[in-house]
């Protein structure tokens, strides 16, 4: 059994040359059923007004679902996909940190529900997504 260091470690040593370093995306958390993370915010992820843009923001959320399903399910046997995300920003946010935590609300053996929490620094929610994955058997 590995620790949460070797775990968080595991994670964020596969997003080099993918979109989650081209973002800054770095996994900070795991808990028995959640993973948390988190993306500076910056020009870099902004849109024109100077603003966190929500396809960042949604970027963040289907990232850590997604690492979420390698490090807390079977991913041994199984291949784990997004099928489908819904966003709902309620909060812009210019600088700082977003925090993602994508928490497993449904455990199924092929689809699997996730709640995910976007927040600022101060802990106020600034997206609430659904983030649905399935199971695909490896061959």
């Amino acid at each position: 059994m590995y620790s949460k260091e070797e775990i968080l470690k595991k994670i964020n040593t596969a997003s080099k040359n993918t979109l989650m370093e081209t973002l800054n995306i770095e996994y900070t958390d795991i808990q028995e059923k959640s993973l948390t993370a988190r993306m500076p915010v910056n020009s870099k992820v902004h849109q024109p007004e100077g603003i966190l843009h929500g396809g960042a923001m949604v970027a963040l959320a289907e990232s850590v679902g997604g690492a979420a399903c390698a490090a807390l399910l079977d991913s041994k046997s199984h291949f784990f996909r997004g099928i489908e995300i819904s966003a709902n920003h309620v909060k812009s946010l210019k600088d700082g940190y977003v925090h993602a935590t994508a928490q497993l609300i449904h455990k199924g053996k092929t689809i699997q529900l996730w709640d995910i929490k976007l927040t600022n620094d101060k802990g106020q929610l600034v997206s609430a997504v659904k983030l649905t994955t399935i199971a695909i058997a490896k061959k």
